[in-house]
């Protein structure tokens, strides 16, 4: 059995920032596991820039962002395992991997990250009506196989959901020559940012269609067709309005699932708002030594933040080592109540001094506040200009509880 101070599982954008940062604060025996041959993650295969902005106060391109992380973590010295899977995970921090090269061994680790990411929703997961012919693929599928193994997926195209790899493929896609016939979202509103609306979908003229979804899918060997319905305001398809529109290809970008099936093997607790891990303030899960960043964490609209986070948790990561497992504390529960879809932490340290709070909202709106309740009283006012699902928002909260029998804070949207 291998040893190591700190494992961190999954090298792509949150991965690479843990380890660099924990290394920086004085831990040397790192190590990457990352299932794929190359470092990166799924950086490798956004080909598009606008990366970086926050980060770097400049735009990059997927590969670029992930290059200067890579670098990093060469310069540093981190020992890195590719082509390499973790099968288990223990709560004692044993971690099971296996590859071509050892085949399968154990590391024990005093302190684990994980940074897994995320996965596709696909069409089993949202049970579209109809046939199951070939041309049916996932955004991130069609992101690859076009980016990364030059092979074209279709020339008539429909996407379902306008999530943001849903969009910036409908412009990649009509660069290669296919016709995108519409972008159709269940929703009344995009569920991909703003940019990506505007660059991708109105600069190429590519139809959005608000309240629509596929209502049946047509086709024997080869996607021939599919039926396009209006939704009413329970999303159930409106008889009458379905539209048969010709196509050999649907693209789904329906949503991303965090990819937690290791945590839960370690015995760590999710958040059923989230999809991934319950964590502390300082990025620790229920499971002591045990961290979690990135989208296996949460959904991230911008990887920056998702770098920001993986710093946290790093240095996070990199204190437990040196310090040990703190004593008991005592912790705020933060609870979403009305309007409010989830919160990043959920517990919250109650000596804190100032931190940042990450939200998203259950429906767009503009001119809102952002509320904290103790029991009745708002302890805590953030006015917003606007605020959306689709992008996931910040504020900083500073401590000024002075009820100490405070259990639970809940946080609303006025």
């Amino acid at each position: 059995m291998l040893a190591k101070d700190l494992v961190v599982v999954g090298g792509g954008a949150a991965g690479l920032a843990a380890a660099v940062t924990a290394k920086k604060a004085g831990i040397d025996d790192i190590i990457i596991i990352e299932r794929e041959r190359m470092l990166g993650g799924i950086l490798r295969q956004c080909i598009h820039d606008g990366f970086g902005l926050h980060k770097f106060n400049k735009a990059l391109t997927g590969p670029e962002y992930a290059q200067l992380y890579i670098d990093k973590v060469k310069d540093l010295n981190i020992s890195t395992l590719t082509n390499s899977f973790v099968l288990n995970l223990t709560k004692d921090k044993i971690l099971t991997v296996i590859n071509k090269e050892r085949g399968m061994f154990n590391i024990k680790a005093n302190a684990v990250v994980l940074a897994m990411g995320s996965r596709e929703k696909t069409a089993g997961s949202i049970k579209i009506p109809g046939e199951r012919p070939a041309g049916i693929y996932t955004a991130g599928l069609v992101q690859n196989l076009v980016n990364l193994e030059n092979i074209m997926v279709g020339s008539k195209v429909i996407i379902l959901g306008s999530g943001d790899i849903g969009l910036i493929m409908a412009r990649r896609l009509t660069l290669e020559g296919a016709k995108v016939e519409a972008v159709l979202e269940i929703m009344p509103y995009a569920s991909g940012l703003t940019r990506n609306i505007t660059q991708c979908l109105i600069d190429y003229d590519i139809p959005l269609k608000l309240n629509h979804t596929v209502s049946e899918v047509r086709g024997k060997d080869r996607v021939e067709s599919v039926v396009v319905s209006k939704v009413d305001r329970n999303l159930n398809p409106i008889l009458g309005s379905e539209e048969e529109i010709d196509c050999d290809t649907l693209i789904l970008s329906v949503g991303l699932i965090p990819e937690n099936e290791l945590s839960k093997k370690a015995g760590v607790k999710l958040n059923n708002n989230t999809g991934g891990p319950m964590i502390k303030d300082n990025l620790e899960t229920n499971v002591p030594g045990i961290f979690s960043a990135g989208n296996v964490l949460h959904i991230h609209d911008v990887v920056d933040y998702v770098s920001d986070e993986a710093e946290r948790a790093g240095e996070a990561s990199a204190e437990y080592i040196k310090r040990g497992e703190n004593e008991k504390q005592n912790y705020y529960y933060l609870k979403p109540g009305n309007g409010i879809s989830y919160l990043v932490p959920q517990l919250i340290d109650a000596n804190f001094d100032l931190l940042e709070i990450s939200f998203r909202v259950e429906r767009p709106g503009s001119n809102r506040d952002i509320l904290i309740k103790n029991r009745d009283k708002v302890i805590f006012r953030k006015s917003f200009e606007t605020v959306r699902p689709s992008i996931m928002q910040k504020f900083c909260l500073e401590n000024k509880i002075q009820d100490k029998n405070t259990q639970t804070l809940e946080v609303v949207l006025k």
